[in-house]
């Protein structure tokens, strides 16, 4: 391994300022929950108490994810309903644990909770799998709809003329009035049978739009806002192909914080999600057309560069390494000034390996190696390793 010249020699130059905490938040627990929503006049009826009944129930969940501050996903909603009404055992038992050792939830905890007690229910693959599977269907749909309006036009126009000749014809007219009646009530109903296939057509579009929006949700990572290891596995893949046709460079990087369990013991788990959020923005700031960030996993990312030597993408994330291990943190719940939050990189070049996801566990391994060596500096991972 080679290892990207690090500067060791101290904190210089003028340290930047960054402040954690909730703003305005008063970390409330359970206690949240039970101040939800006002008291509603009972309405006479069993249909106006199952009314009113859903709805305290939509307002304690909506109360919950506000006290916690939790994104409002669907799957935070789902986490919610389970644990306020009890519909999942399980996940009521998780929850409760952590507001009795913590006091409150953060998106972090409810996501390693939803992955722990419904792995088999869903996951971003599992959505993502879905989510293929429907848009498969609604172009057929779109399809079939633009045959069946383009054939109901068609047998309209048809129709329409031999009325026309019906009606010119001056023999059997009782009979011929009564086919131009039938006529021109299959002409009506095919007219409206157009109409409703239009409406199915913009109901389609905009259902085609929702789904685009969902699957940018299943390959987002809801914390730092970065693409998700899916999104990423995806891309990377993509960028393969089309270096390879243009003839350029293509180099993967990983990046981890180092000692991020200690920062969560030291400072809680809400100070560790807004050190993830800046180390994101900082990894995201250099991120372009030619360079992709992505977050690989609890303190990991990963990134990119297509057009870049090993050489020339080490020196980039080398560069963000001293900018981080140059900033002055500091936590605003306690005003304590955070020890120095750095991280380390491991760097490989994408085409010096058979495959791809080869050429991701040798900047692995180059990163192992730079944790194993003292931490904040960045290795090169060589072909030979």
């Amino acid at each position: 391994m080679s290892a990207v010249q690090a500067n060791d020699e101290g904190l210089g130059g003028k340290l930047a300022r960054w402040s954690f905490g909730l703003l305005g938040r008063d970390g409330g627990g359970e206690e949240a929950v039970a101040t939800a929503a006002p008291t509603r006049e009972q309405t006479p009826g069993r249909h106006h108490r199952e009314i009113e009944r859903r709805r305290q129930l939509y307002d304690d969940i909506g109360a919950f994810l506000f006290a916690h501050d939790l994104d409002l996903t669907p799957l935070n909603f789902g986490l919610a309903h389970d644990y306020i009404t009890g519909n999942d055992l399980q996940v009521e038992k998780a929850v409760r644990a952590i507001l009795q050792d913590r006091g409150r939830l953060t998106n972090g905890l409810a996501e390693n909770i939803i992955a722990q007690h419904r792995v088999d229910e869903i996951s971003p693959d599992t959505l993502a799998e879905m989510l293929s599977k429907v848009e498969a269907n609604v172009e057929t749909l779109s399809a079939l709809a633009d045959q069946s309006t383009n054939s109901a036009k068609d047998y309209g126009a048809a129709l329409q003329r031999e009325a026309k000749e019906l009606a010119s014809d001056p023999e059997g007219r009782d009979v011929i009035s009564k086919l131009i009646a039938v006529t021109r009530t299959m002409i009506e109903h095919t007219r409206e049978v157009e109409g409703k296939l239009r409406d199915g057509q913009q109901q389609t579009r905009l259902l085609q739009k929702n789904l685009e929006s969902a699957r940018k949700a299943a390959e987002q990572d809801h914390l730092t806002g970065l693409p998700n290891r899916r999104a990423f596995e995806s891309t990377l893949c993509e960028e393969a192909i089309s270096a390879r046709e243009s003839n350029e460079a293509l180099t993967v990087a990983f990046c981890d914080i180092d000692h991020f369990k200690q920062i969560n013991d030291t400072h809680g788990h809400d100070a560790g999600d807004r050190v993830l959020k800046f180390v994101a923005g900082l990894l995201g700031r250099v991120s372009d057309a030619k360079c992709h960030v992505a977050r690989h996993g609890g303190e990991e990312f990963v990134m990119l560069f297509r057009g870049k030597s090993v050489a020339e993408a080490a020196k980039i994330v080398d560069d963000a390494r001293q900018d981080m291990s140059e900033r002055n943190l500091v936590d605003r719940k306690t005003g304590e000034r955070m020890e120095q939050v750095t991280f380390s990189g491991g760097v490989a070049d994408v085409f010096g390996y058979e495959e791809p996801r080869d050429a991701l566990k040798a900047a692995d391994r180059a990163l192992y190696l730079a944790k194993e060596h003292g931490r904040n500096r960045v290795y090169i991972a060589r072909e030979t390793d």
